[in-house]
């Protein structure tokens, strides 16, 4: 069938608090804790959930932002780099072991990492980013207050579901929805609720499928050949980690793949509006800069979204599964081609 797109709105910028200005090496060695009166070296505990182009690119702006503010790897700062492998049991043993091996400050890279950090320490500054509801997640109380030894970065933004449901019911001629998601990650039962939720002034109808691990990703989205208009996968750790299982099938069938995250659309998703997760990575470092430095607590920075939201078109992927693209698009989205 062919999908035919209308106009929609244009990318939003939405503010939030940046913190720490750029400090140098200097400013990180005199504001930083001293031992036996030179700069010290510190240990970040970093853990994620599952290895994926999105989280990877998320520490790689953490890890960016700090060498910006002096922290510089292999001389004032390193880092235990663990992966759960999508394993909860996993996840919970990494924080466990950088409580005992006294770290000093854990960055955790998606919402199981960061709950089982808070699980195994009350003192240990935490850092997360990719957490997609972190008040649902019980990291926060709310997104305009910290926990006690608890901040970071969701990969949320208010408007990315709504918009983009709204653009699946006003620019396609879809009716129905394919969902493909981990029931076992409260991040994406809480953005399946949102979906929901958006779509409630709406005429469009949902179709699920649930997955527990990566193999179990294709066969999910065959189960909803013949019943789905399109698929929207959004940011599920699961499902974005095997996500080219589903641009198979989609691609075959002819089933525009919206996605929660622009990363996705590097490998063959149709459309998503999102942000980059090295940005809020970055957003995730300047808070450990300032929680090292001792400049702050983690207490008081308050939590914050992605700064800006933005939508991108993959032209090759819109030409496989189906879709007429417009000229008037050029001043709307961004093109990949």
């Amino acid at each position: 069938m062919k999908h035919v797109i209308k106009r929609f709105a244009a990318p939003i910028v939405f503010g939030v608090l940046v913190l720490s200005g750029c400090g140098g090496e200097e400013k990180a060695a005199t504001n930083g804790a001293k031992e036996d009166g030179k700069p010290k070296t510190f240990t970040i505990g970093v853990t994620q959930i599952i290895q994926h182009p999105s989280l990877d690119a998320a520490f790689n702006g953490f890890k960016k932002a700090l060498e910006d503010e002096g922290f510089q790897e292999g001389k004032n700062v390193r880092y235990n780099i663990q992966n759960a492998q999508g394993d909860m049991n996993n996840s919970q043993t990494i924080a466990n072991n950088f409580v005992s091996d006294g770290i000093d400050l854990i960055f955790a890279n998606s919402t199981p990492s960061a709950q089982s950090a808070l699980n195994a320490t009350k003192d240990i500054p935490i850092v997360f980013t990719s957490v997609t509801d972190p008040v649902g997640a019980g990291l926060v109380p709310s997104m305009d207050k910290a926990g006690e030894n608890i901040t970071g970065t969701t990969d949320s933004h208010p408007d990315a579901i709504r918009k983009t449901v709204q653009f699946i019911d006003e620019q396609t001629d879809a009716k129905t929805v394919g969902l493909i998601y981990n029931a076992g990650e409260q991040n994406s039962l809480a953005q399946i609720e949102k979906v929901k939720e958006a779509a409630k002034q709406t005429d469009l109808k949902f179709v699920e499928a649930s997955v527990s691990t990566t193999a179990e990703v294709k066969q999910a989205a065959e189960s909803l050949v013949g019943k789905a208009d399109v698929f929207y996968i959004v940011t599920d750790n699961t499902v974005v980690s095997a996500i080219e299982s589903v641009v198979s099938v989609a691609n075959e069938k002819k089933i525009p793949v919206f996605t929660g995250e622009l990363d996705s659309l590097k490998r063959g998703c149709f459309a998503a509006y999102g942000f980059d997760y090295y940005d809020i990575g970055y957003q995730a470092g300047q808070m450990a800069a300032a929680i090292l430095k001792g400049e702050a607590k983690p207490s008081e920075i308050k939590p914050e979204y992605p700064k800006k939201l933005k939508l991108v078109i993959n032209k090759q992927a819109a030409e496989k599964q189906g879709i007429k693209l417009k000229p008037e698009w050029d001043q709307m989205a961004e093109y990949m081609e």
